[in-house]
């Protein structure tokens, strides 16, 4: 195989810098399976890699980008064949293994799943690593006995790639679905996904007892920080709340109170550190029953790999809504 184009992140002199340039396959990570890439995205992480605000790349140079979709070109593992259609999100690609800002990816099979026929290489792209850790967060509640009757739930940081998938899959399960925003233009976007009530993040008060009045069966939660505290002021007794992100901080001021008294759980929703086979089951019901039915509206924008350092700064500053799906090439 010649040389191909990656999007690769260099630390010279302690300034980081990203660029395209042509690499072989020789200069990559090892691993059982080698991808033709069709897709990948942009997620808040790949932002802050390629412009250094955070320290996500555990050695340097990489190539970045968390996933990647395509078809496989080649394997030396029995349960891969040229010609079929993978997803790979996650499994430490951009941190410590070269990712899917790539035409070629190469990674360890326990990394890669077979897309369910039902999604195609765009659909696994606009799904990525939000997508398939919003269906996780609601596989782990379900799994801890959340349910539609036990009332509604709500997920904060409502516009971003995971809270709108998240809204999609829950509204489509039959759950009621709030949707808390500090973007006051975003009520129809959010309606659309399912959203049956928006609550303007500045109307919020989050209250300052070691619990408030109970009000949401559960929560998705993408910020953490103090308005993480508030969900577990006010959550319903043995209700859920999976804690994914923390866009607004890392830290957590609260009481045992909620979690001794009302049974609270708190859930940490983390899609990198799992086994084969919870990934592989998680997108089967993407596929199946928690397949998002309006994909077209969470991932309307497309880049095209040569506009990707571009598209950046709008992650960085808050200003996306949804997903950003990135065009490698014509092979879906």
């Amino acid at each position: 195989m010649s040389s191909f184009k990656a999007y690769r992140i260099h630390n010279e002199d302690g300034e980081i810098r990203a660029k395209f340039e042509r690499i072989t396959l020789d200069e990559v990570s090892d691993g059982d399976v080698v991808i033709r890439s069709a897709y990948s995205d942009i997620n808040y992480k790949d932002a802050l890699a390629a412009g250094g605000q955070g320290k996500i790349l555990r050695q340097f140079p990489l190539v970045g980008g968390i996933d990647v979709a395509g078809r496989v070109e080649s394997s030396s593992n029995q349960q891969f064949s040229a010609g079929d259609k993978v997803v790979v999100v996650g499994c430490e690609l951009s941190e410590t293994r070269d990712g899917g800002y790539a035409e070629f990816v190469r990674v360890p099979a326990d990394c890669v799943v077979k897309l369910p026929e039902s999604l195609t290489l765009f659909d696994a792209m606009a799904l990525g690593t939000a997508g398939f850790t919003a269906a996780l967060a609601v596989e782990c509640m379900e799994r801890n006995g959340q349910n539609p009757a036990h009332g509604p739930i709500v997920v904060t940081g409502a516009t971003g790639g995971v809270g709108s998938v998240a809204i999609d899959i829950l509204a489509g399960s039959g759950y009621e679905v709030v949707a808390l925003t500090g973007k006051a233009d975003a009520a129809d976007y959010l309606s659309g996904l399912g959203a049956s009530r928006i609550l303007p993040r500045a109307e919020v008060d989050l209250g300052k007892r070691p619990m408030e009045r109970a009000e949401w069966g559960g929560a998705v939660d993408n910020l953490g920080g103090e308005v993480l505290t508030w969900l577990t002021r006010t959550v319903k007794p043995f209700g859920n709340i999976a804690s994914i992100g923390l866009a607004a901080s890392h830290e957590l001021h609260t009481s045992v109170m909620p979690f001794i008294l009302r049974g609270v759980s708190l859930l940490g929703i983390n899609s990198v550190l799992i086994s084969p086979e919870v990934r592989r089951a998680v997108w089967e019901r993407l596929g199946g029953d928690l397949k998002p039915g309006h994909l077209d509206r969470i991932a309307s924008r497309i880049v095209e790999f040569d506009e990707l350092p571009g598209a950046f700064d709008g992650f960085i500053d808050g200003t996306v809504t949804g997903r950003t799906v990135v065009k490698i090439a014509d092979i879906d």
